[in-house]
């Protein structure tokens, strides 16, 4: 079963990619949900949208760090995001930790949901609080 998912993943990046908005509606159920680095939700239409023209491009887009854990008709896989692109014209974060939500239909995966978190210190994440180097009271006073 994890050369079906492994299969699936390789086909959904591949898409996501190539901005493949008939293949990503096809790979996700109607009822996707996808959650961004800060918290947005897209459902599927919105999440298709973001391929339009103009919108959302990338160079690379690929996942490694990939685990997947299998429960009857559906898996969990946790993997690593790294990805150069751009969209509305501002670069987008170049790695991010992604969970994906994956359900058996008719012998098919599909992705039912995806939650996408920043990873402190890579390109595009915010900073890291309290991260940086602080300051004592005796040197900001003089």
């Amino acid at each position: 079963m994890t050369n079906q998912i492994d299969s699936f993943l390789s086909d959904w990046t591949e898409a996501e990619r190539t901005g493949d908005r008939g293949a990503l509606g096809r790979l996700l159920t109607d009822d996707f949900v996808g959650v961004g680095p800060p918290g947005f939700t897209l459902p599927k239409p919105a999440w298709l949208a973001r391929h339009e023209p103009g919108e959302l491009a990338y160079d690379t887009f690929a996942l490694d760090e990939v685990q997947s854990r299998v429960h009857g008709d559906a898996a969990v896989v946790t993997a690593r995001q790294n990805a150069r692109g751009s969209y509305q014209g501002r670069p987008t974060p170049e790695s991010l930790r992604a969970t994906l939500a994956l359900v058996s239909d008719g012998g098919d995966w599909r992705l039912a949901g995806i939650h996408m978190s920043f990873i402190a210190g890579t390109p595009g994440a915010p900073p890291v609080p309290g991260g940086g180097p602080r300051s004592t009271p005796e040197e900001e006073s003089g």
